[in-house]
C-alpha cells in the first residue's frame, strides 16, 4: 500500500492495489471476478464496456458484432482505448476503503502499459490459465451471445493473442491454474488473496 496525501484536506489515504485479471476466453475470469466480489473486492469489467458499446450502437450481441466493436474501437482510437476509458472509474473507486480493485478482461499489452503508467508498482496481473479443450467446454455451457461456435472460438483466441494476451499471461506476476472444479478455483483464489493482502 502507498500513502497518498490529499492536499485539499490534508488527509492520508491508503491507495489500493490494482490487479488486472487476464486469461484466454473461457479460462474462468468471470468466476474469479465473482469470487472477488464475494470477498468485498470491487471488479470493473472491460468486456462489459465492449458489450455496452455494442448495445449503444444498436448491435446484437453476436461473435461477429462484438469482434467488430473491439476492432473498430482499437482502429479508431488506438489499442489502449479501453484502458484509458476505464482509468477514471478505477480512480473513483480508489477513494473508497477497498484495499484491492480488480479489472476483469485485460487483453493487450497496450492496455497494460496504460495501467502501469497510471499506477506503477501498485499495478499487477493475475493470469487464469486453462487448457483449450476445458475452455471450449465451459464456453458451450455458459451460452453467451458473443461466444458462437468452435470456429468463432478459434478466431477470438487468435485475435486476442495478436493483441499480446499471450505475453500478458506469460509475464503475469500471479497465476492461478483453472483446469479443475469451481471449488478448487475458490481454494486457489482464496490462497492467492491471502498472499497479496499480506
Amino acid at each position: 500500500m502507498v500513502l497518498i496525501e490529499f492536499q485539499s484536506k490534508g488527509e492520508m489515504h491508503m491507495y489500493p492495489k490494482i490487479v488486472a485479471i487476464c486469461g484466454m476466453p473461457g479460462s474462468g475470469k468471470g468466476e474469479v471476478s465473482k469470487l472477488a466480489n464475494q470477498n468485498g473486492i470491487p471488479v470493473l469489467s472491460m468486456g462489459d464496456m465492449i458489450r455496452a458499446e455494442a448495445e449503444r450502437r444498436g448491435l446484437e450481441e453476436t461473435p461477429g458484432n462484438i469482434g467488430l466493436v473491439v476492432v473498430s474501437l482499437r482502429s479508431q482510437f488506438g489499442e489502449q482505448i479501453l484502458a484509458e476509458r476505464l482509468v477514471p472509474s478505477v480512480e473513483a473507486l480508489s477513494h473508497t476503503s477497498a484495499p484491492i480493485i480488480m479489472i476483469e478482461g485485460i487483453r493487450g499489452t497496450a492496455e497494460a502499459d496504460v495501467f502501469k503508467q497510471q499506477w506503477g508498482e501498485l499495478f499487477s496481473l493475475l493470469a487464469i490459465v486453462s487448457d483449450e479443450d476445458t475452455r471450449w467446454q465451459r464456453i458451450l455451457l455458459r451460452g453467451r451471445g458473443e461466444d458462437g461456435d468452435r470456429q468463432d472460438f478459434a478466431t477470438r483466441n487468435t485475435r486476442e493473442r495478436k493483441w499480446g494476451l499471450g505475453d500478458l499471461i506469460e509475464n503475469a506476476e500471479y497465476k492461478i491454474e483453472n483446469n479443475s472444479t469451481l471449488e478448487q478455483l475458490k481454494i486457489d483464489f482464496n490462497s492467492w488473496l491471502s498472499s497479496i493482502k499480506s
